[in-house]
């Protein structure tokens, strides 16, 4: 083996995950379902099965539909209209990254990056599709050693929200600073999509209520990041993120979610 296939990012995800690469069926939904329809799925599967629900056309992978496209459409259109009168195929992201399990770990995390998604589905032939996500990528921390810790991370700025900001403040944040989760000031509680996918649930997907983006973000209850004070290995770190439903770390003055750990994972 030369020094390059000893690189962790240039080897294949069928030799970095083997049987593992499959096991995550693909969540479907077809391209003239309501969008109501993809949103109770999302409140169901995301990040504790899969980060986004496929769209087809047929058996044909067309694009993608997650937390980001309902928070988009909700903050443009935040009324009933925008779940009852919509299909799929009118918000979805056609931008579906389809990979094969000769695709190297650098060159899914190049995909992700150019995406701006870290989704992609692995073609597997005859029409059938697995899931790749940043959850799956975890499982390769998890199992390598690397000589990295989480002080190796680089600081960036933690976007934070007030305790009166509305949904509509949050969603805004949200969409402008690209991120699925947002801090609490002073505190380490977020709010992220699913939690703010449930509560348009709850208020009946806006069923008589066209005011939802200036309810208080307050009426829901936040997620804990877990707090960490020693300097955790790449590996130890993967093992705590994966085995937690919501995942993000507090290291110092970082907030560290799974997206930093595959950025580390191509580096290795």
């Amino acid at each position: 083996m030369t020094e390059s296939d000893s690189i962790i990012s240039n080897r294949s995800l069928s030799e970095l995950l083997q049987d593992s690469l499959t096991s995550t069926p693909c969540v479907n939904i077809r391209k003239n379902a309501k969008v109501r329809v993809a949103t109770g799925m999302l409140v169901q599967y995301l990040e504790r099965f899969t980060d986004s629900v496929v769209v087809r056309d047929d058996t044909k992978p067309i694009g993608v539909i997650g937390g980001r496209e309902i928070i988009q459409g909700v903050f443009k259109n935040p009324s009933s209209d925008f779940f009852e009168m919509k299909q799929v195929d009118e918000i979805v992201d056609k931008h579906l990254n389809v990979v094969t399990p000769d695709t190297t770990l650098k060159e899914l995390i190049s995909l992700w990056k150019e995406a701006g998604r870290a989704f992609a589905v692995v073609d597997m032939g005859n029409d059938d599709y697995s899931v790749i996500s940043v959850k799956k990528l975890l499982e390769i921390g998890i199992k390598n050693t690397f000589e990295f810790h989480l002080s190796e991370i680089p600081k960036k700025k933690i976007i934070t929200f007030d305790k009166d900001a509305t949904f509509g403040n949050v969603m805004k944040l949200m969409l402008e600073n690209r991120t699925r989760k947002i801090l609490l000031e002073g505190t380490n509680q977020f709010i992220n999509d699913r939690i703010i996918i449930e509560a348009i649930e709850k208020f009946d997907y806006l069923l008589g209520n066209d005011h939802f983006l200036d309810i208080p973000a307050s009426v829901v209850s936040l997620e804990d990041a877990k707090v960490v004070a020693d300097d955790l290995s790449l590996s130890e770190i993967s093992k705590i993120m994966y085995e937690m439903s919501q995942p993000l770390i507090i290291h110092e003055e970082r907030a560290i979610s799974p997206w930093d750990i595959c950025m580390s994972l191509e580096k290795r």
